[in-house]
C-alpha cells in the first residue's frame, strides 16, 4: 500500500467515523432533548462506525447487486463489532457501558435486533450509495491536498487516544477504590467521583449516564478488606 493510499483510507476512516458519532448524537438528542458527546473519545468521532464501514467496504463489494444478502452480512459484521467492543471493554475496564437487556432479542444485553436491522440498512446505503459518492468526491482532490489533511487528523486521533484511554482508566481505578456491596450504588458512586475531577471525567459520564461497574471485582476487594478488618479486631481481643 503507498502512502497516498493509506491516508485515503484514513480520511475514509475518519469520515465515516464523524457521520457515525453525528448519527450517536442526533439519536440521543432526540431522546433526550439535550446535546450529549456521545463515544469514549473527546473528538466528534466514534471509530468503530470507520472500521465497521471500511471493513464492509473491503469484504462485500462485489455484492453490490444483491442487496438482500449485503444487508444480512453488513448487519452481521456491524453486530459482531458491537458485541465485540462492548466485551472487551468491559474486560478492560471493569464497566458496562450499555446495556440493551431492556430491548426485544438481545444477546448478553450487548447487541440487540433493532440495532442490527439498523446498521443492516446503513450498510446496504454505504456500499451501493453514499461511499460511492464520497470516493468520487476524495479522488477529484489533489494527493497532496488528501495527505495533508490526513496527516493532521491523524496525529489529533493518535493524541486523542492517549488522553482518552487515560480517562477511561479512571473508572477502573475509582471503581477499585469504592467500597460498597451494591452494583447500583458502586456505579453511581462512581459516577459522582468521576464527575468531580475533569471536565473530560464528567464528559465521559455524560456519555455513558448508564454505566455500570462490574461487581465481582470490587465485590472481591470489598470482601477481602472486610476480611482483614476482622482479621485485626480478633487480634485486638
Amino acid at each position: 500500500m503507498s502512502i497516498y493510499s493509506f491516508f485515503f483510507y484514513f480520511l475514509l476512516f475518519m469520515i465515516y467515523s464523524i457521520a457515525g458519532w453525528l448519527m450517536e448524537v442526533i439519536a440521543v438528542g432526540i431522546e433526550k432533548r439535550k446535546f450529549i458527546n456521545r463515544g469514549f473519545f473527546i473528538g466528534p468521532y466514534c471509530p468503530i462506525y470507520g472500521f465497521c464501514a471500511l471493513i464492509m467496504l473491503y469484504l462485500f463489494k462485489d455484492y453490490k447487486n444483491d442487496p438482500f444478502v449485503l444487508f444480512i452480512m453488513t448487519a452481521f459484521v456491524c453486530t459482531f463489532f458491537e458485541y465485540a467492543t462492548s466485551f472487551i471493554m468491559e474486560k478492560v475496564f471493569k464497566a458496562r457501558w450499555w446495556d440493551y437487556s431492556h430491548k426485544t432479542f438481545n444477546i448478553n444485553g450487548r447487541v440487540c435486533l433493532e440495532n442490527s436491522v439498523i446498521f443492516g440498512i446503513l450498510g446496504l446505503a454505504v456500499i451501493t450509495v453514499i461511499n460511492p459518492f464520497i470516493t468520487s468526491i476524495l479522488e477529484s482532490a489533489s494527493h497532496g491536498l488528501i495527505i495533508y489533511i490526513s496527516l493532521i487528523l491523524l496525529i489529533a486521533f493518535i493524541v486523542d487516544n492517549i488522553v482518552s484511554f487515560n480517562i477511561i482508566s479512571k473508572f477502573r481505578y475509582t471503581a477499585s477504590s469504592v467500597i460498597k456491596d451494591n452494583t447500583e450504588e458502586i456505579s453511581e458512586k462512581i459516577r459522582e467521583i468521576l464527575k468531580k475531577k475533569s471536565i473530560l471525567s464528567r464528559r465521559l459520564v455524560n456519555a455513558f449516564p448508564n454505566v455500570k461497574a462490574i461487581l465481582p471485582d470490587i465485590k472481591a476487594k470489598y470482601e477481602e478488606q472486610k476480611r482483614k478488618i476482622k482479621e485485626k479486631t480478633k487480634k485486638k481481643i
